[in-house]
């Protein structure tokens, strides 16, 4: 939109509806990144003495705010249409998204390397990065590696995969597109026999999945006749890592244990992020004091310990409870 203009004839009124532009397409957050992006640049020119004023300070420029929302885990019914949306080569890849909380460059770099069917872990190293106009492999976000635990039904998914393709490795520059070449046993491929584009993976397989599943309408034509899927950034394959998030969360794993499985760099962050997904404890504390403290409630109740009940001398010596120090 502006890459090509003079700093000095960029307006207001253009920088704002280049924004809602944005905004509409693509969605809040990028748009608000975006922004910050182009007011910087501006900010540069203004104290070089390039421009007067930095126009995307204007009053009529209003930056999109970020609307809080809880996150909606898909249905079980709705991964389900998703995955059987895509082709039989691909559809490893929403399984894993879902079962094991891949982001969509970890799984378009995922290799048969990094999975380890006697340990049932998937070893999350990599990802296909964009850069400009070039594709790097580099390490996932955040530059830490991780494991994930990966259960039967995945594996068994990822063998019939590795049994049925062709794998075979590929070589891709090294985090930048001057550095070495690293070689993977890509697990996926595109229809060009090259690594997965998000985009056109996005616009050909993943948005028309969508529409099966009923999550976005039909697209529509544009005025060129092209068509065009009216999705959101909420409507990308991160859907799948919330889905996986619920259903981990549902089982009890903890929120330290979830947050080394996702490859957040806090814990925190996971907490703020899914903590109205955590299940009630309150049927659990209701039963681990009924099973701790039975005797006690008996004893209580009835105003005597009855003969099949503990004494508090037998509990005493039976020691097998926690130790609390005050």
């Amino acid at each position: 939109m502006f890459g090509e203009r003079e700093t000095g004839s960029i307006k207001p009124s253009e920088i704002g509806a280049w924004l809602r532009d944005l905004e509409r397409r693509i969605g809040t957050a990028t748009a608000r990144t975006a922004f910050i992006v182009l007011h910087g640049s501006l900010e540069l020119a203004f104290d070089d003495g390039a421009i007067k004023r930095n126009p995307a300070k204007a009053k009529s420029v209003q930056v999109p705010e970020v609307k809080s929302g809880r996150i909606v885990a898909w249905s079980d019914a709705t991964v389900l249409v998703v995955v059987e949306a895509h082709p039989a080569s691909l559809r490893p890849i929403p399984v894993l998204g879902a079962a094991a909380g891949l982001r969509q460059g970890e799984l378009f770099g995922l290799g048969e390397e990094d999975i380890d069917f006697d340990a049932m872990e998937i070893h999350v190293r990599r990802q296909i990065k964009r850069l400009g106009s070039a594709f790097v492999f580099a390490l996932p976000k955040n530059d830490q590696e991780r494991t994930v635990p990966m259960s039967d039904g995945a594996a068994e998914v990822l063998r019939q995969h590795i049994k049925a393709g062709r794998i075979r490795p590929y070589s891709l520059p090294w985090e930048k597109p001057d550095g070495d070449l690293a070689s993977v046993r890509l697990l996926f491929r595109w229809r060009d026999d090259l690594h997965i584009k998000a985009r056109a993976y996005n616009e050909r397989i993943w948005k028309p999945a969508l529409v099966k599943g009923s999550v976005i309408p039909p697209p529509i034509r544009n005025e060129k006749g092209a068509l065009v899927y009216l999705a959101s950034r909420k409507d990308g394959i991160h859907a799948l890592r919330h889905y996986y998030a619920s259903v981990t969360l549902a089982d009890g794993v903890n929120i330290r244990e979830l947050a080394e499985y996702m490859g957040h760099g806090d814990p925190a962050f996971t907490l703020r992020l899914y903590t109205h997904m955590l299940p009630s404890s309150h049927q659990r504390a209701r039963h681990a004091f009924d099973a701790r403290l039975g005797p006690v409630f008996a004893s209580a109740s009835h105003g005597t310990v009855t003969e099949q009940s503990p004494s508090a001398r037998d509990l005493l010596e039976a020691d097998d409870g926690p130790q609390l120090g005050l």
